[in-house]
């Protein structure tokens, strides 16, 4: 029986030997396995900082090792992009909040409206007044509605700003902006026109028993044996605002020789302003100058006046020329105007451009006439860049006083004139100087009070 055993034991070793090996092969493959790639790691805490810091992520259970290195990527990635973008923001931020700062530390200065590039729209709401009323302060020499004219288009055209909107007028509004304070019109004809035409679009041309007559305080009389006034001053009681004008045609002091002689010769002061001003200028908030139309030899001859230069007779050559002679009293009034401004800080200065004439073949004395009555300007852009004035525009500049620039936007209204129908003039002459009221003085009103 053993030499069987011992067969049989040699028969199967070489089986058994090679099941072990197969074993411990298995088995060290394993082992090996699990030493490169233990089932613990993905369940640490990642160490990646995007994932560790970014309070949006969920935690969710993580997938295997690769899907984890994809998502890392795919973060990574994003958040490179992420901080472009929020270094742009930023940038921008920062850009903002400078600008926020120098906003709060330096203002942006307003666009300032040129008032005088625009056109002239048709306007239903219009006119601000009726012609037929007013009675109470416009002339009925410049109420066309009471003369022989029968076309009225004119009436209801509106002046429209380029690139910005005017403010409308209101009778109250202009009241409680000018609330105890005085607005002065001083100058010619044409700014006493300014001046009804005021007084008629506060009051929307009704008759009101809330002002009252202080000519007296401004000296404005009729003198003994005068016909009229130099000027009228009207106070609203509810608001205490004064609205005034004061003739001065020259713009400079007129001083008679004889004071006692009715037909006595005048001195015309070129380099002083009128007298009016320097009584006044004090009480005054809102002042308008203007002059031109009574500059020539006629108008002088008919007044009696006599050129004046510092206190004496011109004798200088280039002032008896009278287109020099206004020039330089209106340089010399403006300026004198600019160094009492720091003396009187409230005050609104403003010089007027001239309002044009539209004669056509003559003159008024030779037979000039302005016949025309349909508006013919309506859409027309005006836009020019320097003032039609130039004299005043170079009066005004690097001073304090505003240039109230009213004359291209006036050039293109021929119609609005009083034309052939004047209930004052002489036989065949035309009044092409003076306006129709309502009219273009109106939007002169309007550009003013959109400034003050």
């Amino acid at each position: 029986m053993r030499p069987r055993m011992k067969g049989y034991m040699l028969r199967w070793r070489p089986k058994e030997l090679c099941l072990l090996l197969i074993i411990l092969m298995g088995a060290t493959v394993l082992m090996l396995t699990f030493d490169r790639s233990s089932p613990l790691t993905p369940s640490l805490p990642s160490k990646n900082p995007l994932l560790l810091l970014s309070p949006d992520i969920k935690r969710v259970p993580l997938e295997p090792k690769r899907h984890v290195r994809e998502e890392i990527s795919t973060l990574t990635q994003g958040e490179f992009i992420h901080d472009k973008e929020e270094h742009h923001l930023d940038k921008t931020t920062i850009d903002t909040a400078k600008s926020s700062s120098d906003f709060e530390t330096v203002p942006i200065p307003k666009k300032i409206c040129n008032y005088a590039k625009g056109k002239w729209v048709i306007d239903d709401r219009r006119p601000l007044y009726s012609g037929f009323g007013c009675k109470q302060w416009l002339a009925p020499m410049w109420a066309c509605r009471l003369m022989q004219r029968q076309d009225f288009a004119f009436e209801k055209l509106r002046w429209q700003p380029k690139d910005c909107e005017m403010e409308e007028f209101e009778g109250t509004k202009f009241l409680k902006r000018l609330q105890d304070k005085t607005l002065a019109f001083v100058g010619d004809s044409l700014g006493r026109q300014q001046f009804q035409s005021l007084m008629c679009m506060i009051t929307a041309g009704e008759d009101s028993s809330d002002v009252l007559d202080v000519g007296n305080e401004y000296g404005l009389f009729i003198p003994p044996g005068g016909v009229r006034p130099d000027g009228w001053a009207y106070r609203f009681l509810s608001t205490n605002t004064t609205v005034l004008y004061y003739w001065s045609s020259g713009l400079c002091e007129i001083e008679p020789f004889n004071v006692k002689d009715p037909r006595t010769e005048y001195a015309m002061h070129l380099d002083r302003p009128p007298s009016f001003l320097h009584q006044f200028l004090h009480k005054i908030d809102v002042l308008v100058l203007n002059t031109g139309h009574h500059w020539n030899r006629g108008k002088l001859r008919a007044n009696r006046w006599i050129m004046y230069v510092e206190g004496a007779p011109n004798t200088n050559r280039m002032l008896a020329d009278i287109g020099n002679a206004k020039n330089f009293t209106i340089h010399n009034t403006v300026k004198w105007l600019d160094s009492q401004l720091p003396k009187h800080p409230r005050l609104k200065a403003f010089y007027r451009s001239i309002s044009p004439r539209h004669f056509v073949n003559g003159d008024w004395n030779t037979g000039g006439s302005c016949n025309n009555t349909r508006p013919m300007s309506i859409g027309k852009d005006v836009l020019q860049e320097e003032s039609s004035d130039p004299i005043a525009a170079s009066a005004v500049r690097g001073t304090g006083v505003k240039l109230l620039d009213i004359t291209a936007l006036s050039q293109v209204r021929d119609e609005g004139h009083i034309s052939r129908f004047s209930i004052t003039s002489a036989q065949g002459v035309q009044d092409c100087l003076h306006w129709c009221l309502p009219g273009v003085p109106d939007t002169w009103n309007e550009i003013l009070f959109a400034q003050i």
